[in-house]
């Protein structure tokens, strides 16, 4: 799924392509992605390109009269930025926005569509798509650890709470805690100063420096191949590979539909974390240590 990074991206491309564009339609290859009937796709037709915002993982395009465009893309989706006028991929297309400009896709891949058009009227109904969770570039180390000591979770779900911070979820928790060296795991309550000072470092430094990295990938195109795995990730994605700071394999655990990747050396004291299957599975066999993992 797009987080803060590829959103962040998504946006500036989208103003610089669409800022005072006009928006002639919009043509829908399928019903189902328009997830509101009022207001209608004849109200914001013809209207100009005034904004752009990212609310949580969302991206918003506002247009005159107080009316919003939310675009969720979900995990599969995608956005892809043509010439004026290009019909609708058959098999992944869902949307197009047209304008004089050029033609905005909304794409999906897999079976399972997610990916979902919201148009609203007036910031109340905006406001409502919102999921409360705070921006990590507005507010200071206090801030933050108030707004994930709210509950005693572990740090994994914790980062990836839409409610709790915005726009990170499982790719950059992945990296962020590896960057912080934490273990994925670890419960809030056990957190210490500098636990909290090296966790709220990290968070900022990562998704600056992964904004910065695919500013720079995109070098002023559209984005393209819009992805959670990347070659330069520390631990997301690695299963296996060595970490880059102490060359000790990258371990996952597998939850619900997600892999959480880390490295137990640097994150954990050397400790396997117990994969809730495979460990069941394996009840006394299941290794703790990479030591044992070695024998």
């Amino acid at each position: 799924m797009p987080e803060f990074p590829d959103i962040t991206v998504y946006i500036e491309a989208l103003a610089e392509r669409l800022d005072g564009a006009v928006l002639q339609g919009i043509r829908l290859a399928s019903l189902f992605v328009l997830r509101t009937a009022v207001p209608e796709i004849d109200d914001v037709t013809g209207r100009r390109v005034v904004g752009f915002e990212r609310i949580g993982k969302r991206i918003v395009i506002s247009l005159e009269g107080d009316y919003h465009m939310v675009i969720h893309l979900m995990i599969a989706g995608r956005l892809k930025w043509y010439a004026a006028g290009r019909r609708i991929p058959g098999k992944l297309g869902l949307a197009a926005f047209d304008f004089e400009t050029g033609t905005l896709v909304l794409t999906e891949a897999g079976q399972k569509k997610r990916a979902a058009l919201h148009l609203v009227q007036g910031r109340d109904a905006l406001q409502a798509h919102h999921p409360g969770g705070l921006e990590v570039f507005d507010i200071d180390l206090p801030g933050f650890r108030e707004a994930l000591s709210r509950q005693n979770r572990t740090l994994k779900r914790a980062l990836t709470d839409q409610r709790i911070l915005s726009g990170i979820g499982n790719a950059y928790s992945d990296e962020i805690l590896h960057r912080a060296r934490l273990s994925p795991m670890r419960q809030i309550r056990y957190l210490d100063d500098d636990d909290w000072t090296r966790l709220f470092a990290a968070t900022r430094a990562t998704l600056t420096e992964w904004t910065n990295r695919l500013r720079a990938r995109t070098s002023g195109k559209f984005p393209e191949k819009v992805t959670a795995f990347h070659p330069e990730m520390a631990v997301h994605g690695k299963y296996k590979e060595p970490c880059p700071d102490c060359g000790r394999p990258v371990q996952r655990i597998r939850y619900a539909a997600n892999d959480c990747n880390y490295c137990a050396q640097c994150q954990n004291q050397g400790n396997l974390l117990a994969d809730r299957g495979m460990s069941r599975l394996l009840k006394k066999d299941w290794p703790k240590t990479l030591e044992e993992l070695d024998v």
